[in-house]
């Protein structure tokens, strides 16, 4: 992988984007200056925040994996005079390729990549359109490199030596439309792309947000094992949108800062497949019968609450975004070496009866490392029934998938 040269950045102030500071190898080099104690920030609008002495309200970690990252940091922070300069090092150093990168999704996930310091190269395809997105982002003044990719004869030269590639590609689904049309139109597009991945970048971390993703999962596995290409730890539905959900819904209904609160959110990702474990929130609080069925119901049904906001005009795409974007930044800060990465995904699993579960588990530079099977023990009854309610749900859509993707030839 290829590192674009480092550049000098300087910053006066937090910006409000988001979360915790990468992972920092000792042995990079400085790359960025940061002249305040008071303002010293990772270079990322995805997770911009201060740091030395204090955490951003707004960052995607906890107080324990921010104190594991500040520790990180800080080592790296070295005064050089009296009025406090202090430099930190991440070294732009991966590809990331957008499959869909022109439509709702794609768009405000490609801005947030491009803010990454990890990203040296984002690779934007789509069937049309992508030209326009790939230059207006390419003006943002941080390292990434942005390259357009256009229609099914680019495909393979967008994911050439790619780390990281993310499908949002296909259609949400709109009035009038079945379930089953959903699934065939999608699938397919998820079928094409998967194909293309196994055949320029099988090793890359492949990320799916194409839904149902309860089926386009299996559909992908299928694909990259006929291609013989398959790895379960590097394949994830990204299901961090549940989690995000549920970590806001949380502090509000508690008045917590939002900081602090993580929920794991396991099953799958759509409707009852989405069971928030409020029994395991941390940091620990207590929810009546009546909070617990509330919160349960409205993070299964956040995106039907954005639909109906937004009058038939759109899905939840930007919160979406902004969930597949820290996935993708907690994957890259997995391959750069941060031994302290954990989230929720939609992966092959052995933690149920069934094969593919979503729940909290360990990144690192070989994919998934590690289930947390301990979210899944000593659950509330409530909990526990609703876990034994999805299954069947949960179990036909992934059959649904597998079935789908063995009857469709896998091209050459």
């Amino acid at each position: 992988m290829a590192a674009t040269s480092a550049a000098s950045f300087s910053a006066g102030s937090t910006v409000a984007f988001g979360t915790k500071a990468s992972q920092l190898p000792q042995s990079k080099p400085s790359a960025l200056r940061f002249k305040s104690q008071k303002s010293l920030a990772t270079f990322s609008g995805l997770k911009a925040a201060t740091f030395v002495k204090c955490v951003s309200e707004s960052s995607f970690l906890g107080k324990e994996s921010s104190a594991a990252l500040r520790g990180s940091v800080v080592p790296k922070a070295q005064k050089s005079s009296q009025k406090s300069q202090y430099h930190v090092n991440p070294l732009a150093s991966y590809k990331v390729a957008i499959l869909g990168a022109a439509g709702g999704i794609g768009q405000p996930l490609a801005l947030l990549v491009k803010m990454s310091p990890l990203v040296s190269a984002l690779h934007l395809y789509d069937i049309a359109n992508v030209k326009g997105v790939a230059a207006d982002i390419s003006h943002c003044n941080t390292p990434a490199q942005v390259l357009d990719f256009t229609g099914a004869s680019e495909l393979p030269n967008s994911l050439k030596g790619v780390d990281v590639v993310v499908i949002p590609a296909g259609v949400p689904r709109k009035p009038g439309m079945t379930r089953d049309d959903l699934f065939n139109i999608n699938a397919s597009i998820v079928k094409n792309l998967v194909e293309a991945v196994a055949d320029n970048c099988p090793d890359a971390f492949i990320h799916i947000i194409s839904n149902p993703v309860n089926s386009t999962v299996p559909i992908a596995a299928e694909i990259l094992k006929k291609k013989g290409v398959y790895d379960p730890k590097k394949l994830f539905g990204v299901t961090t949108l549940d989690v995000v959900r549920a970590n806001t819904f949380v502090a509000q209904k508690k008045n917590l800062k939002l900081i602090d609160v993580d929920v794991p959110v396991v099953g799958g990702h759509a409707g009852i497949t989405i069971l928030p474990l409020l029994s395991k929130t941390n940091p620990s609080v207590s929810f009546t019968d009546e909070e617990v069925q509330e919160l349960t119901v409205r993070i299964q049904n956040a995106g039907t609450e954005v639909g109906e906001e937004r009058a038939g005009a759109g899905s939840a795409t930007l919160s979406m975004a902004y969930a597949a974007a820290r996935f993708v930044e907690s994957s890259l800060r997995a391959l750069d070496g941060d031994a302290d990465v954990y989230e929720c995904s939609y992966v092959q699993s052995d933690l149920t009866e069934l094969p593919f579960f979503a729940s909290r588990v360990k990144l690192g530079r070989k994919g998934v490392e590690a289930f947390i099977s301990s979210d899944l023990q000593g659950l509330t009854t409530f909990e526990q029934e609703a876990l034994e309610a999805l299954k069947p749900e949960l179990k036909a859509s992934i059959e649904k998938g597998i079935a789908s993707a063995q009857k469709q030839p896998v091209g050459a």
